[in-house]
């Protein structure tokens, strides 16, 4: 007897009528119409299951301090990390690890069950770092949390930058980071990607770098990042996150650089909230959009992904762990409203992410893990347009997280008594 039979789904590919069958905390079966005993049996009702939501980029160490010690009064990415070097002192592992488990019950929530999170290396105290490895084996039953070692400070700019990142990679942290943009020139920038993709390299360790978060189209780090890849052979391991940069280049250098990135096979994270909320300004009218060019690199076949970057922090003042908001507020900004377009941007905050976190056993298919999560939307493109309800949500089989069905109760003459905002419901 099966665990459990998800039967009557839709999957984002297209594919109706399907039917998910679970062993032992895996996907042993998907096929059409599939009757099989089970000792349970979950109709989808032809709603959408999606495999479970990806986070490629986060700061799960600063979130839910909005206001602490004070409001981000300009808006501007310089003025959040000052903020978080003033916070930085009074902060606590208990305050970090409480605020950090909270954001995981709201991603669980949500659907959401894998995230990539940056962590401040520049304390030589390692306080955050700590405290987010603690997280990590908390939600491990739940949450796929990555760790990036983050020199927020600069890892050259700040005494002792490289020692403490490299103490935070002894002590667990999975991934190399940077932040070239905030050395003190550019040639410190680019000297700081070659360091940290060496240790990269002598580590066996990815490489997730903040590149280019800026408005200035003669910022060049992601250049450096997609040599070092290449040079050193990192090819299919390393993420540019932000490149916002990109979006000022002119469209020769631009061109250029994509094709080199493509070429050194560099991922992409970008962050739609955040890029378009802290870039752009210093600028009056027009007002560049702030993120990076998300269509053409799709198109030269990069990995592309979304993420949500900041919840409730020095640099954010929204956001509820809904990757679905993300992805939304990245194909209105990136003009992807196409079908498949639109496709491409749900692919963006699922398949993609997982492909970049090099998730084992993820998606619907035969063997893999039996994570998904049941929508109250009929395609991939309506759950966009809805920020669909996440009914049920499973991790290996075991239902996590359940939220009704979104209805509205209605008393208008001649009319239905109800809408779900679904057409044809």
């Amino acid at each position: 007897m099966l665990d459990l039979l998800v039967t009557n789904a839709t999957l984002p590919d297209g594919r109706t009528h399907m039917a998910v069958a679970v062993q032992d905390g895996r996907i042993v079966e998907v096929a059409e119409c599939l009757q099989a005993p089970a000792a349970e049996t979950l109709d989808a009702g032809g709603l959408l299951l999606s495999p479970p939501f990806v986070d490629v980029h986060f700061h799960m160490d600063a979130t839910l301090t909005y206001g602490m010690p004070r409001v981000n009064a300009s808006g501007t990415l310089l003025e959040g990390i000052a903020l978080w070097g003033e916070l930085k002192p009074s902060l606590t592992a208990d305050a970090i690890i409480e605020r950090a488990l909270t954001y995981c019950d709201w991603a669980v929530a949500q659907g959401l069950l894998a995230i990539r999170s940056h962590v401040d290396t520049s304390d030589p105290r390692l306080l955050a770092v700590e405290a987010l490895l603690e997280v990590k084996k908390r939600v491990a039953p739940y949450i796929d949390l990555q760790l990036v070692a983050f020199p927020q400070d600069g890892v050259l700019r700040t005494p002792g930058g490289a020692a403490s990142l490299q103490r935070a990679l002894d002590m667990g942290v999975d991934v190399v980071g940077g932040i070239p943009h905030f050395e003190r020139t550019m040639a410190e920038g680019a000297a700081s990607v070659k360091l940290l993709c060496e240790i990269a390299a002598e580590r066996g360790l990815p490489v997730d770098m903040h590149c280019d978060e800026s408005d200035d189209p003669h910022s060049r780090h992601i250049e450096t990042l997609a040599f070092e890849t290449q040079r050193l052979g990192l090819q299919g391991r390393v993420t540019g996150s932000h490149l916002t940069s990109m979006h000022s280049m002119d469209n020769y250098y631009a061109s250029k650089l994509i094709a080199l990135m493509a070429e050194a096979q560099v991922h992409v994270a970008s962050n739609p909230c955040v890029n378009i909320t802290l870039q752009g300004r210093f600028d009056t009218y027009p007002k560049r959009r702030g993120m990076t060019r998300v269509p053409e690199l799709m198109a030269a076949g990069l990995t592309v992904a979304f993420g949500q970057d900041d919840m409730l922090d020095p640099w954010y003042s929204l956001g509820c762990a809904d990757m679905l908001d993300v992805a939304s507020m990245g194909l209105h900004v990136a003009h992807m409203t196409s079908q498949s377009a639109m496709r491409q941007c749900f692919e963006a905050i699922t398949t993609n992410p997982a492909r970049i976190l090099q998730l084992e056993g993820y998606g619907i298919a035969k063997s893999c893990h039996a994570d998904f999560v049941l929508l109250q939307a009929r395609d991939p493109v309506e759950a966009l347009r809805l920020k669909a309800t996440r009914l049920k949500v499973f991790k290996r089989g075991k239902l996590l997280a359940q939220t009704p069905a979104r209805t509205a109760a209605l008393n208008l003459p001649g009319r239905p008594d109800k809408t779900s905002l679904m057409v044809g419901r």
